[in-house]
């Protein structure tokens, strides 16, 4: 199994368990995170970008490889990719470094996995 589908699947997994648990709040937290990636004055692709460099700025791995899979499936490209890997560098600085080598062993796998 490679790194996209242990996460996927540790992530799906979870999340059931957490939503099993009908917690009100949590439930209203998971709709919201929803509901701000969705179409609206700003396009979906350019929420996950945003989304992919907050994530890496916070130096949260979960949370840059859920962007960068939906970065994937609505058509971000590679180049597209690596500049939002340059803004999220230039502002979280050399810390971010380590999450960058993750997020691009990431994307190779995601890129593999279309092969």
């Amino acid at each position: 199994m490679n790194l996209v589908e242990e996460f996927n699947e540790y992530r799906g997994k979870m999340n059931e368990k957490i939503m099993a648990a009908d917690n009100k709040v949590i439930k209203r937290f998971f709709n919201l995170d929803t509901n701000a990636y969705t179409e609206g004055a700003i396009d979906v692709k350019a929420k996950e970008m945003m989304g992919l460099s907050c994530s890496m700025v916070l130096r949260c791995d979960d949370c840059i490889r859920y962007h960068l899979g939906k970065c994937y499936e609505v058509g971000i490209t590679k180049d597209q990719i690596f500049e939002v890997f340059s803004i999220a560098t230039v502002i979280g600085g050399s810390i971010v470094i380590p999450h960058l080598r993750r997020a691009v062993e990431y994307w190779e796998e995601l890129e593999q996995k279309s092969n």
